[in-house]
C-alpha cells in the first residue's frame, strides 16, 4: 500500500487559513472538458454505455479532475473543485458532462431504491426523517453523516435563495478528541452499530448491516456514522441488538462534537463549483434552505458517488456494510432494485479499465 498516502486531522479554524483546498480550473480544462463533452453527444450513447474514450479528455481537463479526485486521499481529504461553466450548458449536458468526468475518475456506484446512477440533491417536497426517508429531495438540514462510497461528489447547478451551507467536519480530528476527552468511550465506536438501509437494498441482501463506526487498516483509520439510519434500524428491526448504554453515549457526544464550531467548517458550494469528500476522513452535512419560487432557479446539485482506484483499505469489519474492504476495491452504494444489464456492463468495464478489483461481477 506504499502508493497509498494519509489524510490529516483538521480543525476548522486550519481550513480557514489555508485554502489550498480550493482549486481552480484552468481554462486550458474547461476546453478540454467542453470538447469531451461535444464528442460525447455525438456518440448519441446513454450514460451508462459511454467509455473514457467517449468522453476523450486529453489534457489538462484530466490532469486537474484527477488531481481533485487524487486530494481527497491525502492531506485535508477533501476539495472545492470551481470554474465548471454550467451556465453554457442544458441540464441535460451538465448530466452527460459530470458522468463524463466521473468516468475518468473511477466507477459510480448506485444510491437508492431505484438505483439510481447520479441523483438530482433538489426539495421535491420528500420528508427526511420518517421510516425510508433520504434527504436529498427535502429541503430539510441534515444530521451528520456518510455516504455509502470512497468519494462523495457534488455539483453545484444553481444554489439555494439562503442556507443550504455545506458543513464538514474532520472524523479524524473527532476521534483524537474522543481519545483525549473521553477515553472511557474508545471501546465503543468498535461495537457493530445496525444501520438500515432504507429500503435501498438488493431483494438478496438484507435490510440492516452491522458496521463498528471506527477502525483501522493497514494503519489506515475509517470512521462512519449516521444517527438517523442507526435509530431506524432500533425502531423498525425487532431482530436489531439493543443499543448498549455506550453506545448511545458516544453518539450523543458525537452529536454534540460534528457540529461543533471548533470542528465543523461551513462551506458554501456556487454555481459551477464540485466539492469532493473523503467518505471515510470527512463527516458532511448541511443547513435547511429556502428556495426560489420560479423553477429554474431552485436549489440544484447534482451528486455521484464515486469507487476510485487510488482508495485505502478499509478495517475487516466493515465487510458486511462495503462487501470488499481491499484497497482500489469496487465497493459500497445502495443496490437497490433496480440494477440493470446495462449498469453491471458499466461496472465491470469501468473496473478493467481502472485495474480494480470487482466482486460484484456474477
Amino acid at each position: 500500500m506504499s502508493h497509498l498516502t494519509q489524510c490529516s486531522p483538521w480543525l476548522s479554524r486550519d481550513v480557514e487559513n489555508d485554502t489550498s483546498w480550493i482549486r481552480f480550473l484552468s481554462d486550458a480544462a474547461i476546453a478540454d472538458i467542453d470538447s469531451a463533452l461535444q464528442h460525447a453527444k455525438s456518440t448519441s450513447k446513454s450514460l451508462l454505455s459511454l467509455t473514457p474514450d467517449d468522453f476523450p479528455l486529453n489534457g489538462a481537463g484530466r490532469e486537474e479532475v484527477l488531481a481533485a479526485y487524487a486530494s481527497t486521499q491525502q492531506g485535508w481529504g477533501f476539495c472545492l473543485l470551481k470554474g465548471l461553466p454550467v451556465e453554457r450548458y442544458s441540464v441535460e449536458d451538465i448530466k452527460m458532462l459530470y458522468w463524463g468526468l466521473g468516468l475518468h475518475a473511477g466507477v459510480a456506484r448506485t444510491q437508492n431504491k431505484q438505483s439510481h446512477i447520479m441523483t438530482s440533491v433538489k426539495d421535491t417536497g420528500g420528508q427526511y426523517k420518517i421510516n425510508g426517508g433520504r434527504g436529498y429531495n427535502t429541503n430539510a438540514g441534515l444530521d451528520f453523516h456518510v455516504d455509502f462510497c470512497d468519494v462523495v461528489s457534488l455539483l453545484c447547478i444553481h444554489p439555494a435563495k439562503s442556507g443550504g451551507t455545506s458543513l464538514i467536519t474532520s472524523s479524524l480530528a473527532i476521534h483524537d478528541e474522543l481519545k483525549r476527552t473521553r477515553p472511557d468511550l474508545e471501546a465503543a465506536l468498535h461495537k457493530p452499530f445496525y444501520f438500515s438501509l432504507q429500503g435501498a437494498g438488493s431483494d438478496d441482501e438484507p435490510n440492516i448491516y452491522p458496521c463498528p463506526l471506527y477502525g483501522e487498516a493497514q494503519g489506515y483509520p475509517a470512521f462512519r456514522t449516521n444517527r438517523k439510519n442507526i435509530t431506524a434500524a432500533q425502531e423498525y428491526f425487532d431482530e436489531v441488538p439493543r443499543l448498549e448504554p455506550d453506545q448511545i453515549e458516544v453518539l450523543d457526544w458525537l452529536d454534540n462534537k460534528l457540529k461543533d464550531p471548533k470542528f465543523c467548517f461551513s462551506m458554501n458550494i456556487e454555481k459551477g463549483d464540485m466539492q469532493l469528500l473523503n467518505n471515510y476522513t470527512v463527516v458532511h452535512s448541511r443547513t435547511d434552505f429556502e428556495d426560489y419560487e420560479d423553477e429554474q432557479r431552485k436549489r440544484h446539485l447534482l451528486r455521484l458517488w464515486m469507487t476510485i482506484p487510488g482508495s485505502q483499505p478499509l478495517p475487516d469489519t466493515w465487510r458486511e456494510a462495503f462487501k470488499d474492504t481491499r484497497a482500489g476495491a469496487v465497493r459500497g452504494g445502495n443496490r437497490g432494485k433496480c440494477i440493470t444489464d446495462d449498469f453491471l456492463a458499466y461496472e465491470q468495464r469501468q473496473a478493467n479499465y481502472h485495474k480494480m478489483y470487482n466482486i460484484f461481477i456474477n
